[in-house]
């Protein structure tokens, strides 16, 4: 916790588009942050960044900001696959940690940061901000009695581009192996927000892809999940068409007795009759809100997950990824979290 009351020394590791766009702009409306110092190899878009948001050091090197910089905070905003030793060395140092997600591509690195997260008493949590909207807790109050059958995510979007329409190959983003197209993006909120709505883990997963060669990203791809409680869990990803046959729900849960559709960020039908229109809420700035004031007062117990919850989030994706490249084998996500 700052000393005397002081601002929240932030630093940010990845100045690119998305830190830009959502919590950079949240982070300077705080009178409690100071941001002190940002990193990124890029240096236009470090330099762009410094000058916008009057942040006094700039450092290529995120380590090299590690030891220099006096931090209470760093907010990591880089690529999954970019995630190496940076979390895990500022977690050790008891500097807390904000991480956006995917938190990496495989479990031994998002594995180490959490150990080192408990090994150096950091306040962490994962950018799953959708926990901090009105809508998804009212959900979750409505399923609290309920038990669960079967829980379908379904995410639609036009064709992905042909391979030869690609404008930057080595871009990270049209690289399957890093960027993992929505269903690694969207995938790990879509595991996420089921798991906020219910309460429940998933124990087994299994996946399938569909990539016909001409394409950048797959056309289509689904998650197949068993819950604790033996339910099942059914995630899929269509690049295909810009809209879903008969405009349907991206999350329904159904449950002994009945179901419920949440319209993403609409409303909340339950049978098929509206229970719930939420106001107009903006939960990046809530999350980003809500992290700085846990650092300040160090009450962690205000966040709504923590780095050490966020795995069994991540998990799930990472082993239907590994599924898919076995051909659909079926892996039990606790072993797969260890090995």
């Amino acid at each position: 916790m700052p000393a005397d009351n002081r601002p929240v020394r932030v630093g940010i590791y990845g100045t690119g588009r998305f830190a830009n766009q959502t919590h950079l702009p949240n982070l300077s409306k705080l009178d409690s942050v100071e941001l002190v110092a940002a990193s990124d190899p890029n240096p236009d878009n470090l330099a762009t960044t410094a000058q916008k948001y009057s942040i006094a050091r700039t450092y290529a090197d995120p380590h090299q900001m590690l030891a220099e910089e006096q931090l209470d905070a760093l907010y990591s905003v880089v690529p999954a696959f970019a995630r190496t030793d940076v979390e895990d060395t500022a977690a050790a140092q008891g500097i807390h940690l904000f991480s956006e997600k995917p938190q990496a591509t495989s479990m031994a690195v998002a594995r180490r940061i959490a150990d080192a997260i408990a090994e150096g008493g950091a306040i962490s949590t994962v950018c799953f901000r959708e926990r901090y909207r009105p809508l998804f807790q009212e959900a979750r109050r409505l399923l609290a009695d309920k038990a669960v059958t079967h829980i379908r995510f379904q995410s639609t979007a036009g064709l992905p581009l042909l391979e030869a329409e690609v404008p930057d190959p080595d871009h990270w983003d049209y690289q399957m192996d890093k960027g993992g197209g929505s269903a690694f993006d969207w995938g790990v909120h879509a595991v996420d927000y089921a798991r906020f709505m219910s309460g429940l883990d998933i124990t087994q997963a299994q996946a399938f892809y569909h990539h016909p060669a001409r394409y950048n990203t797959p056309v289509s791809c689904s998650f197949n999940f068993l819950l604790a409680n033996g339910a099942t869990m059914t995630s899929t990803f269509l690049a295909t068409t810009p809209a879903a046959p008969g405009d349907e729900p991206r999350f329904t849960v159904f449950y002994e007795g009945g179901y419920l559709a949440l319209w993403m960020y609409d409303r909340i039908e339950v049978n098929g009759e509206v229970v719930y229109a939420p106001e107009e809420f903006d939960p990046w700035f809530e999350q980003d809100r809500v992290f700085i004031e846990a650092v300040r007062t160090g009450n962690r117990a205000l966040l709504l997950n923590d780095y050490a919850d966020g795995l069994y989030s991540l998990a799930p994706v990472l082993a239907g990824w590994e599924s898919a490249r076995r051909g659909g084998e079926l892996i039990a996500v606790a072993e797969f979290m260890a090995s």
